[in-house]
């Protein structure tokens, strides 16, 4: 489905720009609307089907001037129609959340230390993809708890890491049941925070035993199907790009929170992600980088985002690395100890 998608919009891409260089709808334009509705699950009531649909029209000569700046070697990264399409640029950014990364830090993994256990391995690349670390990419939907599903991602893989056995976490579990800590459900919250209700809790179900509703419920965690633990967690030093790089090669996926308030974050398709406009103190979404590598003389992060696969390349973004800090990648690390 996700090629077919993205064959019938490239031909849609030309065709649009060739016949259909006003609003006014014109037939190709229609078969890829509802193409579009059919493949994201869309319905408007018709007396907003009109605007959504213009503002998806607008998004669309926006990612299109985008990647004709990208085949002329302008930027290193291409955009794609998804599921947000229908949002303007406000929209998009109302859905996130915010973080500031001026509060109070109990414990900071000291530099120092990571660099000299990376140095060890001088890594110049790593995926935990590849090495069984981390489940598969999911879709929190129109419920703003991306922290959430950081959380679980980093808990999963250091349980990985310590009993060889991958199991998907409960995200409901977090979200119903640590709001009396300072997280906030469906409205933003914070990864370690997370961290420290499955501290307090002794423990997080499965997500096979409390399943993802979308919606902030009544808490039910049930002791009895605990199946990961978490002893301890601390956070990352401050904007060291290099120390979560050495915690990533030391240590395993970690939780960040980066800004993505962007268009061209919402619409990101594929290629190393670097916007001179994102920024490196307004963050507000919570993801999992899994690794770091390389194209050329590019360098990169591997971060898994929770927006379905549709999204980004298969629901991962490759943000630059050793870019003064790329919307703010390492501001906001902290990794859970198990």
């Amino acid at each position: 489905m996700r090629l077919f998608y993205a064959i019938i919009c490239t031909i849609y891409s030309l065709l649009f720009l060739c016949f259909c260089g006003g609003l006014a709808p014109c037939l190709i334009g229609s078969c890829l609307w509802q193409v579009w509705k059919k493949t994201h699950g869309k319905q408007y009531k018709k007396a907003s089907e009109l605007q959504k649909r213009t503002i998806w029209e607008e998004n669309l000569r926006k990612i299109n001037a985008h990647n004709l700046r990208y085949k002329r070697g302008k930027t290193t990264f291409k955009l794609g129609m998804n599921q947000f399409g229908d949002l303007t640029s406000s929209e998009f950014a109302s859905m996130l959340s915010s973080y500031s990364a001026k509060h109070v830090r109990d414990v900071t993994l000291s530099a120092t230390d990571l660099r000299s256990a990376a140095s060890k391995l001088n890594l110049t690349s790593i995926d935990y993809r590849t090495l069984g670390y981390v489940t598969p990419v999911e879709d929190q939907g129109y419920c703003g708890c991306c922290w959430a599903f950081s959380a679980a991602g980093a808990i999963e893989g250091q349980t990985f890491n310590k009993t060889g056995k991958l199991i998907p976490l409960s995200k409901q579990n977090l979200l119903d049941c640590s709001e009396y800590l300072g997280n906030q459900g469906c409205t933003g919250g914070r990864p370690s925070l997370a961290f420290q209700y499955v501290i307090n809790s002794g423990g997080i179900q499965a997500e096979a035993t409390y399943p993802y509703t979308m919606a902030v419920g009544t808490c039910h965690f049930n002791s009895s199907k605990v199946v990961a633990t978490v002893a301890d967690y601390k956070y990352l030093p401050i904007g060291n790009e290099q120390a979560l790089a050495d915690a990533l090669a030391t240590i395993g996926p970690i939780s960040v929170v980066i800004d993505a308030s962007q268009i061209s974050f919402q619409f990101y398709l594929s290629g190393i992600y670097d916007d001179p406009n994102c920024s490196v103190l307004n963050l507000n979404h919570a993801m999992l980088a899994v690794g770091y590598g390389f194209q050329g003389s590019n360098n990169y992060w591997i971060i898994k985002n929770s927006w379905g696969t549709l999204w980004g390349e298969n629901g991962y973004l490759m943000l630059a690395k050793d870019k003064n800090n790329a919307c703010g990648i390492s501001q906001y690390g902290a990794v859970p100890f198990v």
